[in-house]
């Protein structure tokens, strides 16, 4: 009987050992695992506009393909709403918000502090004082741009006359208006700017309405800041017949508008920035400062069309004189009346 016994414990023993050495050791402790980010955009208007808008959403879609991420978007959204839609966004869980406007920013800060888990990009012209830790911002810079903008019109023109025409009167747009100012008086030509707002960026009757002024009161180059207004710039330069009316752009290629009026276009991109914004997200880095200029996202439009080589020239060795530094465009945001 002892035996017997002896020979159950033995057997036990050997079965432990036997189970101890194939058991699975003890996990060790890893870092968290990485968080899975969500985006949701929101677009001040829709993404079909050819314009700002369309660069959104390509932006949105080349960084959901480039890392991978799930990524919703809301068109058409208008101040008063944009709190409702973020927050509808952040109770389907998306924790990566960008509100794709200047108009937004307001509500964009005040919700980033009331939701410090979720991530939020924003766009302005200005930095953001006292920004939560939780909020990427963008700072779009179209003085940088206009100025080189104002340049190319200068020295196109013939009459001497050449007109900004902007949608709603925003810091942005005059921080674009005294560009064009600086342009000028660093050129030291005798040329006059003649501002003026149609209180809409995507009313083609406004802006043709006003663009038929301004060309009848001698203006033969129109700086446009407007969306889907543009249509109406170009509709008022080709219906004229007594003088060339040139045309300037913003954000996208417009030479299919009107080819004989073209002369270039402010190019905004939105894809790799983001992706970088959102690759330093998943990296740990909540918040920061992205700044828009002709090395980040912006570029003129070359060659330009419609103007001499010489002045092509010009526009080109001016452009790169903003980009090394050697001139530097000032950011004014202080007001600017409209001439009509």
């Amino acid at each position: 009987m002892k035996k017997k016994v002896l020979l159950i414990t033995s057997v036990i023993l050997v079965l432990s050992m036997l189970l101890a050495a194939c058991a699975t050791p003890a996990a060790e402790p890893t870092a968290e695992t990485a968080k899975v980010y969500k985006l949701a955009a929101i677009f001040p208007g829709v993404i079909t506009d050819n314009d700002y808008n369309t660069l959104a959403y390509v932006g949105m879609t080349e960084a959901q393909k480039a890392l991978g991420i799930e990524a919703v978007y809301s068109e058409s959204v208008a101040v008063p709403d944009v709190d409702r839609v973020m927050r509808e966004y952040i109770d389907a869980g998306y924790n990566i918000i960008w509100t794709h406007g200047g108009q937004f920013i307001t509500q964009t800060v005040e919700l980033a502090k009331a939701f410090p888990d979720v991530v939020f990009i924003a766009e302005g012209d200005a930095p953001v004082t006292d920004a939560p830790a939780n909020l990427w911002f963008i700072d779009r810079n179209f003085n940088i741009g206009f100025y080189g903008i104002g340049a190319a019109a200068a020295l196109a023109t013939q009459t001497g006359k050449i007109a900004y025409l902007g949608g709603q009167a925003l810091p942005f747009s005059y921080q674009e208006v005294h560009a064009i100012q600086q342009a000028i008086a660093d050129l030291g030509v005798d040329v006059e700017l003649i501002p003026v707002w149609t209180a809409d960026f995507n009313d083609p009757a406004k802006t043709r309405q006003l663009a038929d002024a301004l060309i009848a009161d001698g203006v033969d180059v129109i700086m446009g800041s407007v969306n889907l207004g543009m249509v109406g710039v170009f509709e008022a330069a080709k219906s004229t017949t007594d003088k060339k009316i040139l045309i300037t752009a913003k954000y996208s290629d417009k030479t299919s508008f009107g080819p004989d009026n073209y002369i270039t276009a402010l190019l905004y991109d939105f894809s790799d920035p983001l992706v970088q914004i959102i690759t330093k997200i998943q990296g740990g880095e909540t918040g920061g400062y992205y700044p828009l200029g002709f090395d980040t996202g912006v570029k003129l439009q070359l060659p330009l069309q419609n103007v001499s080589a010489e002045v092509a020239a010009q526009v080109e060795e001016i452009t790169q004189k903003v980009i090394s530094g050697e001139i530097v465009v000032v950011k004014d945001s202080s007001e600017v009346t409209s001439a009509k």
